[in-house]
């Protein structure tokens, strides 16, 4: 049983295997694929929308530590195997298995180990993103829906709560009063009410939704990797700041951007009205 439980009623890429400083015999449910500067993160456990287990948290921990290192890897796609589920939250059958609440506390952060990834990370949700699926997707810089996606933080249908940036997340993300709609009800919004209330950045039609983000990744993966970094964590530290403090560290940010070879890079291209040609250095 899932979070997802509460509610109303493939393959993706092929060129490159998953990173092999991951334990194969463990990887099943957790699939990594690259193509180019791209990755394709998949939680493979669709019988089950996508709810994770102790082991794919372990794995999705894994996964983001060597994409984060990967400096050929500038984007990186996280979505769901299945039509139905992005991730459903944890495995409530399996939460048994966590010694204590604390336990469960320190080794369920997976919203955590996406938000770890220093480069952009865009959430491909086809369909249920319910409780720690909901943080997962969160924790992601830009979100595109299927059309059949919805949203919902179930916990308090279970007698808790969100343990992973899902309150704070939702009031930067919606508002505080449709992030206190969706947390004291527990009940499911559509991609339609999502896009509304800016949870998403598009809604597309279910089977165009991953060629539209692994298409938008790629599109951000041309832009100069140091930059786009920066741009991240810039707007991270905006949350956090008064409006003085993060306009001061964003000027820091910009006389460290124009001191790599990529800015250097990006003049000479628009001099010579030519591409830029982008290394991350």
């Amino acid at each position: 049983m899932s979070t997802a439980d509460l509610a109303p009623g493939g393959d993706v890429l092929n060129q490159k295997p998953r990173h092999d400083n991951v334990d194969r015999a463990s990887v099943s449910e957790v699939d990594c694929v690259v193509d180019g500067p791209v990755a394709v993160l998949t939680l493979n456990r669709p019988a089950k929308r996508n709810a994770i287990t102790p082991e794919m948290a372990e794995d999705l921990r894994a996964h983001a530590a060597a994409l984060d290192a990967d400096r050929d890897v500038r984007v990186v796609v996280l979505t769901g195997a299945g039509d139905r589920a992005f991730c459903a939250g944890s495995d409530v059958g399996e939460l048994d298995r966590y010694a204590t609440p604390w336990d469960f506390r320190n080794r369920a952060d997976y919203g955590d180990t996406i938000r770890s990834i220093r480069k952009p990370v865009l959430a491909a949700v086809n369909g249920f993103a319910y409780g720690g699926g909901l943080e997962l997707a969160m924790a992601c810089d830009i979100r595109l829906a299927a059309s059949s996606a919805s949203f919902a933080a179930p916990e308090i249908k279970l007698g808790w709560i969100g343990g992973s940036g899902q309150s704070a997340l939702l009031a930067h993300g919606v508002g505080p009063s449709n992030a206190a709609l969706m947390l004291l009800t527990g009940d499911p919004i559509d991609a339609a009410q999502a896009l509304a209330w800016g949870l998403v950045s598009a809604v597309v039609p279910p089977d165009e939704l991953l060629a539209k983000a692994v298409s938008l990744a790629e599109t951000i993966a041309s832009r100069a990797p140091i930059a786009a970094q920066t741009a991240k964590a810039n707007l991270r530290a905006a949350y956090s700041m008064p409006v003085e403090q993060a306009i001061r560290y964003e000027r820091d940010l910009q006389a460290f951007c124009l001191s790599t070879a990529d800015a250097a890079e990006g003049r000479a291209a628009f001099a010579q009205r030519r591409p830029p040609r982008f290394t991350g250095e």
